[in-house]
């Protein structure tokens, strides 16, 4: 590698592929794949749980964007399908259901909790999406626009890993259903 952007560019590519193929994201491995010793490879992309959180948030931003693009309407019953086709995304991606059988603890420590990477990142998208389609469909939020984003968050990944805290089958049908009716009752018409 000749400079750190491009060694951080490979190891995220090199984790990613690795990732969705089912397989765990190996330190060692990575660092002798892109020839340079695990020191190198920590300074370009942090330990092994950093390197998951930006793997995880590279998969999680194209997949809410390209459920957004696909999904028409607007306001809370638009929030609702896109977050119901995001859930069904994630339950369905048999990759990340390796990581969540493989690596349970880590896996819900990084994605549900706000000191992991994932959680953070996905309710700043969420709160922009949220924003935008109230005013689009002419309604203001009835409480913070942030705990709201991080309400909206939450239902959907009680819903995705159900299975993980109940014993109960995910559901994305009941997280759009769910998300929808959130938003209806905590926005009013404008």
């Amino acid at each position: 590698m000749t400079g750190t952007a491009e060694g951080v560019t490979a190891a995220v590519r090199l984790a990613r592929r690795a990732f969705v193929a089912g397989e765990r994201i190996d330190l060692n491995r990575l660092s002798a794949e892109l020839g340079v010793d695990r020191t190198t490879l920590f300074r370009w992309v942090g330990n092994r749980d950093q390197l998951i959180g930006t793997v995880l948030i590279s998969l999680a931003d194209p997949t809410l964007r390209g459920v957004a693009e696909r999904t028409g309407g607007c306001g809370p019953e638009r929030v609702g399908r896109i977050m119901g086709e995001f859930s069904r995304a994630v339950i369905e991606a048999p990759y990340y259901r390796a990581f969540l059988r493989r690596e349970t603890e880590r896996a819900l420590r990084l994605i549900t909790t706000r000191a992991g990477p994932v959680q953070r990142h996905v309710v700043e998208a969420v709160r922009e999406l949220v924003r935008v389609e109230l005013a689009r469909s002419d309604r203001v939020p009835t409480m913070p626009l942030p705990d709201l984003a991080y309400l909206v968050t939450r239902i959907a990944e009680s819903f995705i890993y159900t299975d993980l805290i109940s014993g109960e089958d995910p559901d994305a049908d009941k997280a759009e259903a769910a998300v929808t009716a959130l938003l209806r009752g905590a926005s009013r018409p404008r």
